[in-house]
């Protein structure tokens, strides 16, 4: 399956899931339009295309991969909304709109993205996830340990905090929280899924760390050489931020993603997929 086509079907389904979860006539009509802003304006869903792709790796039933996508999703555009605000990265825009605090105001963003947190585990919790408690309990632990203040938000503080990283090896470790923790995850749930052998989730979960750290050194160079019309943001915002691309130059930068590629190439290789050559070369070379 062509890599266009797998993002085109991960879309399409993540996106049913989304619209039925966020269905709830008992949520606040302006918390709701927040959520669905937020939701909707979700960009090209490559956590769910990952999870749908490592899925398939297994013949999971792709309704089951759909659910586990919508829940990432969530966790991922909560912490987008609250990445831009004020108090963070104070972001106008997101993905070419305004960002949820400058359409809906702060206290309704904060709220928006406290609301699509639990969500997201509703969603894992429910049995049309998985039929197999043990299955969606090891989701919500895995999900909730990569979404926390030991994953994703643990980095976001890192990130906030450039006093804090001091040398290459640090700015990876913020790297691998703040981006690559979700993206780990939403490699090793296919296997979760498919009840596969431990080694399976293993692998998963060490390439889409390197996937993760690829995808966001490709970020930061866009930072500094991208469009912004390209990518639906404002070039120049990581300002003083101790990314790995301001302690190692471009220069230097292109050449980890290079050895990146190959390391990643070489975990792959026993699951025989084409598909994955595609991600990786995607991510890699991305423009927005």
């Amino acid at each position: 399956m062509p890599l266009t086509t797998l993002f085109e079907e991960a879309k399409d389904a993540v996106e049913g899931v989304l619209h039925h979860a966020l269905a709830n006539p008992d949520v606040p009509t302006p918390l709701l339009e927040a959520m669905v802003a937020s939701v909707k304006n979700g960009g090209k869903r490559l956590r769910p295309m990952l999870t749908l792709a490592c899925a398939n790796l297994f013949q999971v039933p792709k309704a089951e991969a759909a659910r586990v996508g919508a829940a990432i999703e969530m966790v991922h555009c909560y912490s987008l909304i609250h990445d831009d605000l004020p108090a963070m990265d104070n972001a106008d825009l997101r993905r070419g709109r305004p960002s949820c605090w400058r359409e809906f105001g702060e206290a309704t963003a904060i709220l928006a993205g406290d609301s699509l947190l639990p969500l997201a585990f509703e969603v894992l919790a429910d049995k049309a996830t998985h039929p197999s408690p043990t299955v969606r309990l090891s989701l919500i632990t895995a999900l909730a340990a990569s979404s926390g203040a030991a994953g994703m938000a643990g980095g976001q503080m890192l990130d906030l905090s450039p006093h804090l990283i001091h040398s290459v090896e640090t700015a990876t470790t913020m790297q691998n929280l703040k981006t690559g923790c979700l993206i780990a995850f939403s490699c090793e749930a296919g296997a979760i899924l498919a009840e596969a052998p431990l080694e399976d989730r293993e692998r998963l979960r060490r390439f889409g760390f390197l996937l993760g750290l690829a995808y966001q050194i490709q970020d930061d160079l866009l930072d500094i050489e991208g469009n912004a019309t390209e990518l639906g943001k404002p070039i120049g915002m990581d300002g003083e931020k101790r990314s790995l691309v301001a302690l190692l130059g471009p220069v230097e930068s292109k050449r980890s993603l290079r050895t990146l590629q190959d390391d990643m190439f070489h975990l792959m290789r026993p699951y025989r997929q084409p598909l994955f050559e595609e991600i990786i070369a995607w991510v890699t070379t991305r423009r927005g």
